[in-house]
């Protein structure tokens, strides 16, 4: 039996799930296995968003769970939960990965990047380079404000669940999107 877990119930007594399947992941290889499978796809879209292409962005998800994985008996029920804890590892992943290399432009994926049957090519083009410009003015943004834009977006976090990821209460987070979106209308309303 683990230490400190509830006779019979095979969980902490006042423990989320979640988080009790991240303690056990510190000596049970499928409990790891399956914080991996209920994370990655969020972990991935967070990575996505700021990577230049899929395969980036699946090399660093790849390097973020193995950092996981070898630290996972350090992990503790504190700081916003696993997910949090994993994006964190993800976030300083990718950081890493651009100090190595040159600055990445984040891809910011749309509902839009497959034309339709019923698109016209101009159409099609168009809507290519609003996209294009786009990623750039968000490349233009600084760099925390990119990153609670990736979280949000990317990843599908709430500004509290971001703030604990980047560090940042839950209103000063919200204020940094709500700047970034405003900004980048701004920008755009300028431009097109």
């Amino acid at each position: 039996m683990i230490p400190g877990l509830a006779s019979g119930t095979g969980e902490r007594a006042g423990i989320d799930p979640a988080e009790e399947l991240a303690l056990r992941a510190g000596v049970d290889a499928e409990a790891f296995a399956e914080l991996y499978r209920r994370h990655r796809e969020a972990v991935f879209r967070y990575l996505r968003a700021r990577c230049r292409d899929d395969d980036l962005a699946l090399e660093l998800t790849a390097v973020a769970f193995e950092k996981a994985l070898r630290s996972i008996r350090r992990y503790r029920t504190k700081g916003g939960g696993v997910l949090a804890w994993l994006l964190r590892i993800a976030r300083n992943a990718a950081a890493d990965h651009e100090r190595r290399q040159r600055p990445l432009v984040p891809q910011w994926r749309m509902n839009t990047d497959r034309p339709s049957l019923e698109d016209s090519p101009e159409e099609v083009a168009v809507r290519s380079d609003e996209r294009r410009r786009l990623r750039l003015l968000v490349a233009d943004l600084p760099e925390v404000q990119r990153d609670a834009l990736a979280l949000r977006f990317g990843a599908g976090l709430t500004a509290r669940e971001i703030g604990v990821v980047i560090g940042k209460n839950e209103e000063a987070t919200q204020k940094l999107i709500s700047r970034a979106i405003a900004r980048l209308r701004e920008v755009v309303h300028d431009q097109f």
